[in-house]
């Protein structure tokens, strides 16, 4: 060791050891929390899918169960500058087995030639539906109905952002249930019965159902449809393949077990339409509105003293686009967890409080946890115990029981998500893709989980510096088959 190093050493030692031991502490016991919560997740997870039925085998056992009693739904998918997948989107919609269902595309001023291929391919002719109640705060430009497929609808307005579209489609929407859904994504076919199914054998109390979300990247897709289920060529979308199994097939499932569940993805719900617009439907004021609205809904049902349920069906699935690019990446997750911070002060009201049970006592300070206090100190972490431990500042136990909590673990939960794939839900197609799955759990760890890390700092720094715009994730469209 020269000269230089031994200064830093002292400069470093002047800390003083009591307080690099209480900084490397504070650091691995949050991410150890964190860990312990997820290992909990997994357990709950597995006992659940250990016990649970097996799901119905096909669409046409779901049918005739339902068929005569089934409530009607409207499909709600806004879409902006969705030319390359909204055709496809809308097809994958309408071919969904419902005996009862209506298809509303709010086109929420799409700048790109969305509209255009919407007429060309749908063969749109004006029309109009009467509103009930008006949630959007955009003017609506036109409303058309297909020639060639009676049940679709396309609304056409100004640009408002997804809040705004999803509550203008809640306006003209007077079934007694909607789905909420993105353009460009697909719904496999009988998951509209799936999730209408819990609503029919409820006495009334469900208010809202999510099914899991999983990345269509790389497979094979022809109108509307996956064909062929392939593993992501590119790294990005196939380390999100892993983290979609982890957050769907452990996290929702263990919520949904432990009535916590403060999420039902913006990609696909199924929701009683009354009790939305008894809330107002979605705010307008926010990046995050899908999981703002449904701690708000928490929220309305606890103050008014409700009995309610939301659950997640994980036979549910629904493909979508994933960001395939880094920049488009790090803007969604910046995204997440700028919504995310502004949920929680929203709503902050709850936190602790008795009256809203798990969901103000455990749902919200989980949150707190995983999206304010983690991201800064997981960073801080890979940052300051590799330096500590390469200066000879910090004992070699501590720094390699922080790579157990934050990588090994992390891996050991990735493994275990992809073994609930395999058993449950089994989309994955053959030995070679669960292997190519298995290895990207692995190699998942070692710098792409510390990116995401990186990025939710960049979303704490835009949710102070107060920036609400909607930064884009470029799309590069399905695989025609």
């Amino acid at each position: 060791m020269n000269t230089d190093d031994l200064l830093r050493l002292d400069q470093l030692s002047g800390l003083g050891p009591a307080a690099i031991l209480l900084v490397t502490l504070v650091i691995t016991v949050v991410v150890g929390s964190q860990n312990l919560i997820y290992l909990l997740q997994l357990a709950t997870s597995s006992f659940t899918l250990w016990r649970r039925p097996a799901a119905t085998g096909t669409a046409l056992d779901l049918w005739t169960r339902q068929a005569d009693y089934s409530y009607p739904v409207t499909i709600l998918a806004p879409a902006f500058n969705e030319e390359l997948s909204i055709s496809d989107s809308v097809r994958s919609l309408l071919a969904l087995n419902y005996p009862d269902f209506r298809l509303f595309i709010i086109n929420d001023g799409s700048t790109d030639n969305t509209m255009a291929v919407l007429h060309r391919e749908f063969a749109l002719e004006p029309t109009t539906v009467d509103a009930d109640v008006v949630l959007h705060v955009t003017k609506t430009l036109g409303m058309y109905r297909s020639r060639s497929n009676p049940g679709l609808f396309v609304i056409d307005k100004e640009n408002g952002r997804k809040a705004d579209a999803i509550n203008c489609g809640l306006s003209y929407a007077q079934t007694p249930l909607v789905c909420v859904t993105d353009a460009d994504s697909m719904i496999e076919p009988d998951g509209l019965l799936r999730a209408a199914e819990p609503f029919m054998t409820d006495d009334g109390a469900l208010v809202a159902v999510g099914g899991a979300i999983r990345i269509a990247n790389g497979s094979q897709v022809a109108n509307g449809q996956v064909l062929t289920v392939r593993i992501p060529r590119g790294w990005i979308p196939r380390f999100q393949t892993i983290e979609y199994l982890r957050a769907f097939l452990v996290a929702r499932i263990a919520a949904s077990g432990w009535s916590t569940l403060t999420l039902v993805s913006g990609a696909f719900g199924v929701f009683r339409r009354s009790t939305l617009v008894e809330i107002g439907g979605y705010r307008h004021d926010t990046v995050g509105e899908d999981l703002e609205v449904m701690v708000r809904l928490h929220r309305f049902c606890r103050d008014q003293k409700r009995r309610y349920r939301v659950t997640f069906v994980p036979e549910i699935v629904c493909w979508t686009e994933a960001p395939a690019t880094i920049g488009g990446l790090r803007n969604q997750r910046a995204r997440w967890e700028q919504g995310a911070l502004e949920t929680i002060i929203r709503h902050r009201g709850m936190i602790g409080r008795r009256r809203y049970g798990r969901i103000g006592m455990v749902a919200l300070p989980m949150m707190i946890l995983e999206d304010v206090i983690c991201p800064p100190l997981e960073v801080l972490g890979y940052i300051l115990i590799p330096t500590l431990y390469a200066l000879g500042l910090l004992a070699p136990a501590l720094a390699l029981s922080f790579l157990a909590l934050s990588v090994l673990f992390g891996i050991f939960l990735s493994l275990g998500a992809l073994i609930h794939e395999e058993l449950q839900v089994r989309r994955t197609p053959s030995a070679k893709g669960l292997a190519t799955l298995a290895v990207t759990a692995i190699v998942e760890n070692l710098g792409y989980r510390q990116l995401n890390s990186a990025f939710r700092i960049i979303g704490m720094y835009r949710h102070l510096r107060k920036r609400t715009g909607w930064a884009a994730v470029p799309r590069a469209g399905f695989q025609a088959g």
